[in-house]
């Protein structure tokens, strides 16, 4: 198997990384997300949406590289509350890799790299949000020793009515 390279995101990645979130969505979510949802997703939206934000202190992409191709990312960085930042705890904020590279090990990578800077960061423990009915997501993070820590809320895709139950995973660092 190739080796994969995980790295810091560059602005030269924006696009690829936008390709990879929205394929995955419409993959991994499909059957929980409505569907007229995700097949309005766009990667050139998600891609002008990662240009336009400006990055908190201590929030950090990686990707992973497959053979000079991106293949996945994490984005990661202080906790947010209802869009405050919670200084002393960490949250992986977003986890995805394309569907084609699914169990090849960039996941696993990904998620190790995260939680080693977030850890080099200062942060006792690292917590994220998962859809309840994303099954395959839960068994990931349970593999990577996070658990859920009873916490939930309810997710409402962006132009929807929809309501997805959230649960909180959290470990230690």
């Amino acid at each position: 198997m190739p080796v994969t390279l995980i790295r810091p995101i560059t602005d030269a990645d924006i696009d690829a990384v936008a390709g990879v979130h929205v394929r995955t969505w419409q993959s991994a979510y499909a059957g929980i997300v409505p569907d007229d949802y995700l097949a309005g997703l766009d990667p050139a939206r998600f891609a002008e949406r990662r240009r336009a934000r400006s990055l908190r202190r201590g929030q950090h992409t990686l990707v992973a590289e497959r053979d000079g191709r991106v293949v996945g990312f994490a984005s990661f960085g202080p906790y947010r509350d209802e869009d405050d930042v919670v200084p002393d705890m960490g949250e992986l904020y977003a986890i995805y890799v394309e569907p084609g590279s699914w169990s090849t090990g960039a996941g696993r990578l990904l998620i190790e790299a995260a939680k080693a800077a977030l850890r080099a960061d200062g942060f006792p423990d690292m917590r994220l949000w998962v859809l309840e009915e994303n099954h395959r997501a839960r068994r990931f993070y349970e593999r990577a020793g996070l658990a859920p820590d009873g916490t939930r809320q309810t997710y409402t895709p962006r132009g929807t009515t929809a309501e997805l139950p959230e649960l909180r995973y959290a470990t230690d660092l």
